[in-house]
C-alpha cells in the first residue's frame, strides 16, 4: 500500500500507473487524486476512451476492458463504489461473490493487456484488505487508503498552501484556524484561500484575521460558549447563543451539539479520574485528536457532579420542549444562567 503523500508525489511527477484502488473516508483528497489521474490521462471521450462504472453496471467491466479505445492508445475506466471490495457478512451475496472471483481471475490472467491498453481506477468508500481482489490489485497496481488526516498532516498541508502564495502563518494561529474551521479538507482550503487573499503576497495571517473572516463551525462556537460558561461570564455566554440563533442556526441543533459537547467533557473527567485513554473514551478520529487538550482544559471548569447535572438539565429541556412546556431558547438561556451563578 502506498501513502497519500507518495501517491500525490507520483502524480505530481506525471507518473501514471495502469491500475489503482483508492478508498477511504477522506473524500476530498481522494477526489483530488482522481482528478489528477484524469488530467494526466489526457483527452477523455465518454464511451470511447473513457468509461464510468458503478454498482449498476459493474458486470460490464471485463467487456469494457476488452473493447478497443477506437483511435486512442489507451482507455480510462473509473469504477466508483462498485461494492466489489466491501467486507462480506455471514450471508454472502452469491452473484457478487462470483463476480469478484471472475474479475479477480481476469485481472490476474490479463495484467499485461490491462497495462498496455487501460488505466483502471477503482474508487471505493471502503475496502476489505483480506479479499483476493484487493490483494491482486495491491500486487499488480497501486492501493492507497485515504484516512482522515492527522492534525500534523493538516497543518503541513495548510502551511504548504500559504507558502505557495508567499503568505506567512505561525503555528499557534494555524492551530487556532483549524480549531475554528474543523478538519474537512474542502472547508479548510476554501477558508485558508480567503485568508491568503486578505493577507496578500508577503503578508501574514493573524489570529484576529481568523476571527474576522472565517466561517466558524458550530462545534467551535460551542467551545467558545463553554469557555464563557466555565469562566462564569454569563453576558458573553448568552451573546454567543443569541448570535447563533440570529445567524439562523437551528436551535434544536444547538441543543444537540451542546449536549454532545458536555457529554464529552463528562467522559473526559471520568477518563482522567480512572486513568483511561481520552482519545479512545471520546472515540475521536485521527483528525480530531488535537481537541484532547481543549476538552481537558474545559473539563477543569466543572465538577463531575456538575457536568452530570448539566446533561440531565439538557435532557429535561429536550423533553419539555417536545411536549410544548417551554420555549427552547428560554430554556437554554435559563440553564446557562443557572451554571453561571
Amino acid at each position: 500500500m502506498i501513502s497519500i503523500e507518495n501517491l500525490e508525489k507520483e502524480l505530481k511527477n506525471n507518473h501514471l500507473n495502469s491500475m489503482y484502488l483508492l478508498y477511504g473516508e477522506e473524500l476530498f483528497l481522494l477526489e483530488t487524486s482522481l482528478k489528477k489521474i484524469k488530467t494526466l490521462f489526457g483527452e477523455c471521450i465518454k464511451g470511447i476512451n473513457f468509461i464510468s462504472i458503478d454498482d449498476t453496471n459493474v458486470e460490464q467491466l471485463i467487456a469494457d476492458i476488452e473493447t478497443p479505445a477506437f483511435g486512442y492508445e489507451k482507455k480510462l475506466i473509473i469504477a466508483r463504489n462498485t461494492g466489489l471490495f466491501k467486507k462480506e457478512g455471514k450471508r454472502k451475496n452469491t452473484e457478487i461473490s462470483k463476480l469478484k472471483d471472475k474479475i479477480n481471475k481476469y485481472i490476474q490472467e490479463n495484467s499485461k493487456l490491462i497495462e498496455e491498453s487501460v488505466v483502471l481506477v477503482f474508487a471505493e468508500e471502503e475496502a476489505d484488505s483480506k479479499q483476493e481482489l484487493y490483494k491482486t490489485i495491491e500486487e499488480i497496481g497501486i492501493v492507497c487508503k485515504f484516512d482522515f488526516q492527522k492534525p500534523i498532516q493538516i497543518e503541513k498541508r495548510m502551511k504548504s498552501i500559504c507558502n505557495a502564495y508567499k503568505v506567512q502563518i505561525d503555528d499557534s494561529t494555524l492551530r487556532y484556524f483549524i480549531e475554528c474551521c474543523g478538519t474537512n479538507m474542502q472547508d479548510l482550503i476554501n477558508e485558508i484561500r480567503k485568508l491568503i487573499e486578505y493577507a496578500g503576497e508577503n503578508g501574514k495571517i493573524k489570529k484576529e484575521d481568523v476571527d474576522k473572516l472565517v466561517t466558524k463551525k458550530l462545534e467551535s462556537i460551542i467551545f467558545d460558549l463553554t469557555d464563557n460558561l466555565g469562566k462564569k461570564n454569563i453576558e458573553k455566554a448568552l451573546q454567543v447563543l443569541r448570535n447563533l440563533i440570529y445567524e439562523k442556526e437551528p436551535i434544536q441543533r444547538i441543543l444537540i451539539t451542546l449536549y454532545n459537547h458536555f457529554k464529552k467533557l463528562y467522559f473526559t473527567k471520568l477518563a482522567e479520574h480512572y486513568k483511561k485513554d481520552i482519545i479512545k473514551s471520546l472515540k475521536l478520529k485521527p483528525n480530531q485528536t488535537f481537541l484532547v487538550n481543549k476538552y481537558k482544559m474545559q473539563a477543569k471548569y466543572f465538577k463531575t457532579k456538575e457536568l452530570k447535572e448539566i446533561l440531565q438539565d439538557l435532557r429535561d429541556l429536550d423533553y419539555q420542549y417536545k411536549n410544548g412546556i417551554i420555549d427552547l431558547q428560554i430554556g437554554l438561556e435559563a440553564i446557562l444562567c443557572k451554571y453561571c451563578s
